[in-house]
C-alpha cells in the first residue's frame, strides 16, 4: 500500500537580495516521521522552517500540505499544524495558564483547562501555572512553549531547537514525551537541532542542507555511510570545515 506524504516541496527556492537562502530544494515527510533538518548556521533550515509555517513566501517552487497547496490554503492547512522554538517569545505580563489558554482559544480547543493542565503535568511544570512569564527560567519557557505547540494535538509538529535551554536531565525528559506523544498520536515532527547525538536520536530520517541545498538526505546511518564517518558529529564538522 502506498503511503502518501504529509509535506511534498518541490523545487523551493528563497532569495533575499539576491542571495539565495534556501536554492531549489525538494523532499518529503510521511505519517508518524521525526524528519530532522540539519546544517550549519546559514544553511537555510530557519528559512525553509519560516516557509513550510507560511511565514515567508517562497521565490519560487510549491509546498503541499495534507495534499493541498499551503498558499491557498493557509488557515485550513495551519489549524492543524503547530510549531515551538527556544527562541519565541511569549507575553512576559501574562501567567502561564493565561498564556495558554489564549493559545487554546486561538485554536478553538474544547475543554482547554483541562487539556492545559494535562500537559502541564507531563512536562513536570505543574509548579509554575500561575507564575507569569516574566518569572521564569529559559529552561521553563521553553517547555511552556512545547505545551503550546502541543495544545491542539497537531498532525504535524514543527520543532525548531526544542531543546536549546534544557539541562541533560530535562532535555531528555522532554525527548522521551515527544516520542511517546508521536507514537501514542502518530503526528508528523520536523526537528531541528545543533545536537547531533539528539537529532541522531530522534531522527527516522534527515535532510543535511548547506548553502541552501540538500547534500545528504536518508536514514541516520546512510547519512554517516555516505561521508564515511562514525557520528553526525563528525559528518557535521567534515561539512562545516569542509575537511
Amino acid at each position: 500500500m502506498l503511503i502518501k506524504p504529509l509535506v511534498e516541496v518541490k523545487k523551493l527556492t528563497k532569495i533575499f537580495n539576491g542571495l539565495k537562502a534556501v536554492d531549489d530544494i525538494s523532499f518529503e515527510m510521511y505519517p508518524g516521521e521525526i524528519l530532522g533538518l540539519l546544517g550549519p548556521n546559514g544553511a537555510g533550515k530557519t528559512t525553509t522552517l519560516q516557509m513550510l509555517l507560511a511565514l515567508t513566501i517562497p521565490t519560487s517552487g510549491a509546498i503541499k500540505i495534507f495534499g493541498l497547496d499551503l498558499e491557498s490554503n493557509r488557515e485550513k492547512i495551519l489549524h492543524d499544524v503547530n510549531f515551538s522554538s527556544s527562541y519565541v517569545a511569549m507575553p512576559y505580563s501574562l501567567t502561564v495558564m493565561e498564556n495558554l489558554l489564549v493559545f487554546a482559544r486561538l485554536y478553538d480547543i474544547k475543554n482547554p483547562q483541562a487539556q492545559i493542565l494535562k500537559l502541564l503535568n507531563d512536562f513536570e511544570i505543574m509548579d509554575i501555572k500561575d507564575k507569569a512569564v516574566r518569572n521564569l527560567s529559559s529552561g521553563q519557557i521553553t517547555r511552556v512553549c512545547l505545551i503550546k505547540a502541543l495544545l491542539n494535538d497537531p498532525k504535524i509538529l514543527f520543532l525548531d531547537e526544542p531543546t536549546a535551554s534544557l539541562d541533560p536531565d530535562i532535555a531528555d525528559k522532554a525527548r522521551r514525551l515527544l516520542k511517546k506523544i508521536k507514537e501514542e498520536q502518530g503526528i508528523s515532527i520536523l526537528y531541528t537541532s545543533h545536537n547531533m547525538r539528539e537529532m541522531e536520536n530522534m531522527s527516522d530520517r534527515i535532510i543535511f542542507l548547506d548553502k541552501g541545498k540538500i547534500i545528504a538526505m536518508g536514514r541516520p546511518e546512510e547519512i554517516r555511510d555516505k561521508f564515511k564517518e562514525e557520528s553526525l558529529e563528525e559528518v557535521f564538522l567534515k561539512i562545516a570545515r569542509k575537511t
